[in-house]
């Protein structure tokens, strides 16, 4: 199999982590173990700092949703351009911590852009670059806020209302019905049934892949 970028999405307290380790296993038994991991907003000097004034902002100025919306792009495209499509180059397969199917999600749902701008930033930004599948972890807002919470202190983003949430859940949702290459995991379960059925939704892909 060719190399391939996997993404993980999902609300706060979803198990994205978890989610990760379990793809990374995955992979590795079935023999692909050069595999390079990003996260979003980050994984570049540039995008590390953007994502610092995404998740806390500055204290002197508030950040505008047109701005963390510029931001997050920016970053995106660093990260594109300087290490995914890189990596996949050298045939290495990428597992990220999130990508675009977040802005969609968070700054399209949750903060109520319009579809039509999200797709035009989108394809304007990304010209069509996008993962070969995405493994959306799917779970109550009210479950993944206490989840997080329960982690310790909160960013900018994890401070929102629940409304904001909820809307951001129901984005995800709209999207993953309409595109094949997202896969939804039901994420209010026990952490092992959630690894046990992304462990099984990989192998069925991979085996689709022929590998």
């Amino acid at each position: 199999m060719k190399s391939c970028y996997i993404v993980i999405e999902g609300l706060e307290g979803a198990g994205k982590t978890t989610a990760i380790k379990t793809v990374a296993e995955t992979l590795t038994n079935v023999g692909i173990t050069e595999i390079d991991f990003t996260r979003e907003p980050g994984g570049t000097p540039l995008a590390e700092k953007l994502r610092k004034l995404i998740k806390c902002g500055i204290a002197e100025e508030k950040v505008t949703d047109k701005a963390e919306l510029l931001m997050l792009y920016a970053a995106r495209i660093q990260l594109i351009e300087y290490v995914i499509k890189p990596a996949l180059a050298k045939g290495r397969t990428v597992i990220g911590d999130r990508h675009d199917l977040s802005s969609q999600a968070y700054q399209g749902g949750g903060r109520e852009f319009s579809a039509e701008l999200m797709q035009v930033l989108s394809n304007t930004i990304l010209d069509n670059f996008r993962p070969d599948i995405t493994l959306y972890l799917d779970i109550e807002p009210a479950l993944g806020l206490q989840r997080a919470r329960d982690r310790g202190k909160l960013d900018r983003i994890e401070k929102e209302s629940l409304d904001f949430f909820k809307r951001t859940r129901q984005r995800y949702l709209e999207l993953a019905s309409e595109d094949n290459t997202i896969i939804t995991i039901n994420a209010n379960q026990l952490i092992e049934e959630v690894q046990k059925n992304i462990h099984q939704a990989l192998s069925n892909w991979l085996a689709a892949q022929g590998k």
